[in-house]
């Protein structure tokens, strides 16, 4: 999370009003510690943040006084900005303070018509009343996967004997057995069922049943695991090419964390602000 230090406080502030201000039609006049005005007395007044709404014949300024201070807010604050607003003749005024206002500027506040605005970063004693996140957006997801696969249906080695069928993710046993010629050689049997599934795969003929058969006179069928073994004159596979529909919507939702809180002290409207600058108002 960002250290809030004044000059990051003044612009947060700018983009809070100017954010939740387009709505409304309100604008920046201008902002920063060079920005004045001058009063009728002929005194320059600097204002942190200026606004300005119209509503199509009367146009209302707002004059934001920003408080990045570690401590509350008196009512001298209070009767400073009266002041500078009642020279400037600009018809509104705000104080947002990081840590609050003291009981005497509530009272002197509501008696010189200026709004009260606490924003300060969230704390956990916030989350009771607040949320942690606030979501930014839906996301609705279709992952669209169509799987071909050759599907081995029957696998016989002559004299009506068959090797059991193994699922495709039990395919790995069939690494314990190997073919053993008359010569003593040995080969892999998952080399004779991978090339057919190769082959039924290359052919695409979807769910046509294909056989192909190895003559292997004279050879030996040996399950290294199990010790066992079996003569073997021919193996002959049977398979197809299958298709399956594995596609998959998925909604996500896009949530960013609450960085700080805004709370309007006489309308009671809060609102939670992200550090990436979402904005969201706080519904009871």
């Amino acid at each position: 999370m960002k250290t809030l230090d004044w000059k990051i406080y003044e612009s947060v502030i700018k983009y809070i009003y100017e954010t939740l201000g387009k709505e409304y039609g309100v604008t920046i006049v201008g902002y920063g510690s060079n920005f004045k005005v001058t009063g009728s007395s002929g005194v320059k007044h600097q204002i942190d943040v200026l606004t300005s709404q119209t509503n199509g014949i009367h146009i209302t300024r707002t004059a934001v006084e920003c408080k990045c201070l570690n401590k509350k807010i008196t009512k001298d604050v209070v009767f400073k900005l009266s002041g500078i607003i009642n020279d400037a003749e600009i018809e509104k005024g705000i104080i947002v303070s990081r840590c609050g206002f003291t009981r005497d500027a509530v009272a002197q506040a509501k008696a010189c018509n200026i709004g009260l605005v606490e924003l300060r970063e969230i704390e956990d004693k916030d989350f009771a009343e607040n949320p942690k996140q606030i979501e930014i957006a839906d996301l609705d997801i279709h992952v669209g996967i169509l799987r071909k696969r050759a599907e081995i249906i029957k696998i016989d080695i002559g004299e009506n004997r068959t090797i059991e069928i193994k699922d495709e993710i039990d395919y790995l046993d069939y690494y314990d057995f190997y073919i053993i010629n008359e010569e003593g050689s040995s080969l892999p049997f998952i080399k004779y069922l991978n090339d057919f599934r190769i082959e039924v795969s290359l052919q695409n003929r979807m769910y046509e049943i294909i056989t192909k058969k190895h003559d292997t006179f004279n050879s030996t069928l040996l399950n290294r695991r199990t010790k066992e073994s079996f003569k073997i004159d021919e193996i002959i596979f049977t398979g197809r090419l299958t298709e399956k529909d594995l596609s998959k919507s998925l909604k996500l939702t896009l949530v960013d964390e609450v960085w700080l809180i805004m709370k309007s002290i006489f309308d009671e409207r809060t609102f939670s602000f992200s550090e990436n600058g979402v904005i969201k108002e706080n519904m009871k």
